[in-house]
């Protein structure tokens, strides 16, 4: 039973997964980046937000989150 678990321990990890985590290891990388960049969009809209009382200022800030 030891050989049977240690020959199937050592063996090498197949190609097909090692591209499939690098490319889900990438997707991470660029999903995590927009989240990022979403963040920071959001954050400087609530500023802009914050610093206004103007309606018509305010749809146009609406219209621009929007796109």
């Amino acid at each position: 039973m030891a050989k049977a678990l240690y020959g199937h321990v050592g063996t090498a990890a197949d190609r097909r997964y090692l591209d499939e985590l690098q490319l889900l290891r990438a997707r991470a990388r660029a999903l995590e980046f927009e989240v990022a960049r979403l963040r920071a969009d959001n954050d400087r809209l609530a500023a802009a937000l914050a610093e206004t009382e103007d309606p018509l200022r305010l749809a146009v800030l609406e219209e621009h989150a929007l796109t």
